[in-house]
């Protein structure tokens, strides 16, 4: 009789839970005899039923639909819109200058979509390997992708887990889970059912798609494929995470439609205006095109690209890589840093930190694997003899894993617990090489998770030792006497060795527990259980994943930016605390996902304000997490390396991805990538984007005056009936050639000092404050008066109109440049930022003035753009109103800092 098929169960079932079921149990629901695994043609009926193990990947919207949804975007509105009308003026160039920034900010934001859409496909490709089932009775190799529910899959070290598997048998099968929990030590796997609320990083008898296999070997029987696995249920929630609109985006979204309209009405006003004068509909039209062409700001846009592309490329420098640009602007606002813990706080790497020997503790230096540091007692070099040299032999020797140099970076192959022993080791002055040589393994006795511990002998037939290191609760009892400091044997103080266990377990540390017995070999022919008996206590092992070095300062340069950070990891809570203690975190409470599960979205949304620390945190809390700090208002970088990490990294407003031990899942949910996996670098990707940020306003704060001023003068002359100061086409020289060789430089503006000290950006804090806005009126009126002025001037003074014309646009430019060294900042003097910190502010200014002379004296410009020459007494009146100008700005500038600081 055919065995039913898992696939779909009844209306009436209650989904499995199969951790909670035994293996002949589980292997009975899924329709298999574990021993022989499924027929050929039972599997490829299933296969035709479940579909190939893959990840579904979410079709994305078409190319064409992508592309064009970059040309709705309010700015590049603004630049079409000024391309068309340059373009019905008959000014072909400038109209095509205008919509190739269009086209290349398309390109850029086309290119930008494209590479985040990648996540889905990282995740299809992280579960196809090739695989070892049992089908039929025997053993046969193929592709994971044809794996289905009920198949029995052999696992050995080194392989990853192409499905997800219910464990049927295991020996010594030890798996790195960190991809999906976050727990950053391998996982001792076993085969027992466990409760059924046990949380999914404690499910030993279970093994996911993604995770690997460090060491033992096992089976187990395939539960879920493909889209069903814990894999496939992160990248629907990848998918299903909205691709958020950045701060930068909405506030310029925001300016944007506010300048469109406002532009709009005052045409329409201005026509009114001069159709109730008298004035012929055709002038009012050339009018109304001038004050258009003269308002939009057609170099912002490209500046906001510029901006942000300079940012990217500052950031690079300092070891961070941004896939979007708007991120480099997001990291200015950001009021919160959600941080994995494991490999981004931490080094990644357990580190033996304490030795506890002869009834005294010896620290340990150095971080991670590099086998540099000392071992010290009372501050001073110890003498590595007795207790603490017996104890770094033992921890090097019952070992299986290896330590290797690459290059500048040291590997370990195996359970990083054990290459944790063969640094200390080494940092004691022992090569593990040697070590064996001299002590040859006689026979060993792997860990188990019921034993917990491993055991090995070392020897010849003239006699040897066994080494056995393990949990302290199971070896203490049988130890019969302990070394002394001296190497000498004493009576075991069991108080003493329990009190100095609590207190390092306390401080977040794994403590192991290393003893011998001598044995001799031609007695014993294995090693077994029963032998483990008389030890002798040589002495406690602590050790932790350290911080990293720089992590301290950059959290504490972060708080005082009035930057929260907020440790959400995958590991235990009691180490998640000790972490947060050393790096100055609030760790008074720390969360567990079990606790979180409970509360609902209101509550969540206190809960994430008030605590700092959340450990045993699934995937789905996570991104709980990123959104109940969303909905207070906050702006929230998230940091991950994992695949469980992927889909708050989507959510947050900036995702941050480790470079080095970050899954190509990670860096492709994530905006901001960072080179080192060092979170200091965020500390610096912050400040860069908060000078982004300044730049942006700087430019805006400066080319608004000159639209507005040329508004002004358009509406001006429509009010006193006179003639036009500018024309369009003048309108156009000015606001393309100043834009590019004096606005672009603001983008090149070093970091103003004290910016770390600022608070963060409010999300409803405008683009420009009331100070900033009442300066561009200022500045506005100024170029309104100096260029109607002076225009009238030269028509009184019996000038041409050319010549009068020409005046009013080198005021317009004059005016600019003195106005562009108040704006390189916007509180303080020009001469505090350095007068040469920023030379390509120097190479604009010469460029335009070279321009300017062009057009004012040579002859093919003067009848393009319909100029003339002017004398140097001409020359001298627009000088000293530039000079003027500044002056007025510089005190507005120091009375609104007055009322800033009061």
């Amino acid at each position: 009789m055919a065995l039913p098929d898992p696939a779909i169960p009844a209306a009436d079932d209650t989904p499995l839970a199969w951790h909670a079921d035994s293996a002949d149990s589980a292997a009975r629901r899924l329709g298999v005899d574990s021993r022989h695994g499924l027929s050929n043609d039972e599997a490829a009926s299933r296969l035709s039923r479940h579909g190939l193990n893959r990840l579904t990947e979410t079709p994305g919207k078409p190319a064409w639909r992508r592309f064009a949804a970059q040309l709705t975007q309010p700015l590049v509105l603004v630049l079409i819109a000024a391309g068309v009308i340059t373009g019905g003026l008959g000014e072909t160039v400038d109209a095509s200058v205008i919509f190739g920034v269009v086209l290349i900010n398309a390109i850029i934001g086309y290119w930008q979509e494209a590479k985040a859409e990648g996540a889905l496909a990282a995740l299809a490709r992280g579960v196809t390997t090739p695989v070892t089932v049992r089908r039929g009775g025997h053993r046969k190799q193929l592709d994971a992708s044809q794996l289905v529910p009920g198949d029995v899959v052999m696992l050995a070290a080194g392989d990853r887990i192409p499905a997800d598997l219910r464990l049927i048998q295991q020996h010594e099968l030890h798996t790195d889970d960190s991809m999906l929990t976050g727990e950053s030590q391998a996982v001792s796997k076993a085969a027992e059912p466990l409760p059924a609320d046990t949380l999914l990083a404690d499910r030993v008898n279970m093994a996911y798609a993604g995770t690997t296999v460090v060491g033992g070997q096992g089976a187990g029987l395939v539960i879920a494929t493909g889209d069903a696995t814990e894999t496939g249920r992160i990248a629907g929630l990848i998918a299903a995470a909205p691709d958020l609109v950045t701060p930068l985006t909405r506030k310029m979204a925001t300016f944007s439609n506010w300048l469109l309209w406002a532009i709009g009405g005052l045409a329409l006003l201005t026509v009114a205006i001069g159709l109730a004068r008298g004035g012929s509909a055709f002038d009012m039209f050339i009018a109304a095109v001038a004050l258009a062409v003269g308002a939009i700001p057609e170099g912002l846009p490209a500046a906001v690209t510029v901006t942000l592309a300079i940012g990217v490329a500052r950031m690079a420098r300092r070891r961070t890589i941004i896939r979007h640009l708007p991120a480099v602007e997001t990291l200015g606002s950001t009021t919160v840093i959600c941080s994995d813990k494991t490999g981004t706080l931490t080094e990644n790497a357990m580190t033996v930190r304490v030795l506890w020997c002869g009834g005294e503790g010896y620290a340990v230096g150095g971080h991670g694997y590099a086998p540099d540091g000392t071992i010290v007692h009372d501050e001073m070099p110890a003498e590595i003899s007795g207790a603490v040299r017996e104890c770094l032999i033992a921890g090097a020797l019952c070992n299986d894993a290896s330590l290797n140099r690459e290059g500048q970076h040291w590997k370990i192959t195996g359970d990083p617990t054990e290459a944790a022993l063969l640094v200390a080791a080494r940092k004691g002055g022992l090569d593990e090489h040697t070590l064996q040589a001299l002590y040859p393994r006689h026979d060993v006795l792997p860990f188990d998770a019921n034993r917990q511990f491993m055991a090995t002998a070392h020897g010849d037939n003239a006699g040897g030792v066994i080494y056995v290191k393990g949990a302290l609760e199971r070896l203490l009892p049988r130890c019969i006497d302990q070394l002394g400091a001296n190497g000498q044997t004493v009576p075991v103080d069991g108080m003493a060795i329990e009190k100095a266990a609590c207190a390092y377990a306390g401080q977040g540390m794994r403590v192991l527990l290393l003893a011998r017995r001598d044995f001799n070999p031609g007695q014993n022919s294995a090693l077994n259980a029963d032998a483990i008996e008389k030890l002798t206590l040589i002495g406690l092992v602590a050790m932790i994943d350290p911080p990293r070095k720089a992590v301290i300062g950059a959290i504490r340069n972060c708080h005082s930016a009035g930057i929260r950070v907020k440790m959400i990891t995958g590991d235990h809570a009691v180490t998640a605390q000790a972490i947060a203690r050393q790096i100055g975190l609030s760790a008074e409470r720390a969360l567990t996902g079990r606790e979180l599960a409970l509360l609902d979205d209101v509550a969540l949304i206190k809960v994430a304000h008030e605590v700092d620390v959340f450990a045993r945190v699934e995937p789905e809390q996570k991104l709980r997490l990123v959104r109940a700090l969303q909905a207070r208002g906050e702006v929230v970088a998230m940091t991950g390396d994992g695949v469980n990490d992927a889909p708050a990294l989507k959510q947050a407003d900036i995702g941050i991805a480790m470079g080095l031990a970050g899954t190509e899942v990670a860096k492709e949910a994530a905006a901001m990538v960072l080179t080192d996996d060092n979170f200091a670098s965020i500390e610096a990707a912050v400040e860069e984007g908060r000078g982004v940020w300044d730049n942006l306003v700087k430019f805006i704060t400066w080319t608004l005056p000159t639209n507005f001023g040329e508004g002004l003068v358009i509406v001006a002359a429509i009010l006193f009936g006179a003639t036009l100061p500018i024309t369009p086409l003048q309108i156009l020289w000015i606001n393309m050639t100043t834009a590019v060789l004096l606005g672009l430089p603001l983008a090149f503006e070093p970091i103003e000092r004290g910016i770390m000290h600022r608070a963060p950006r409010r999300l409803d804090m405008p683009v420009l404050d009331a100070h900033l806005i009442r300066r561009i009126v200022l500045v506005s009126f100024l170029l309104l008066a100096g260029a109607f002025g002076l225009f009238l001037r030269e028509l009184e003074q019996g000038h041409t109109l050319a010549e009068a014309r020409t005046v009013a646009v080198n005021v317009f430019v004059m005016v600019e440049m003195a106005y562009l060294f108040n704006c390189r900042s916007l509180t303080h003097s020009f001469w505090k930022q350095g007068l040469f910190s920023n030379p390509w502010i120097w190479a604009g200014i010469g460029s335009m003035l070279a321009l300017q002379l062009l057009l004012t004296y040579w002859p093919p410009l003067n009848a393009a753009f319909q100029t003339a020459p002017i004398g140097w007494q001409e020359w001298l009146e627009i000088g000293a109103f530039a000079w003027l100008a500044s002056l007025i700005i510089a005190i507005e500038k120091y009375g609104s800092n007055r009322a800033r600081s009061t």
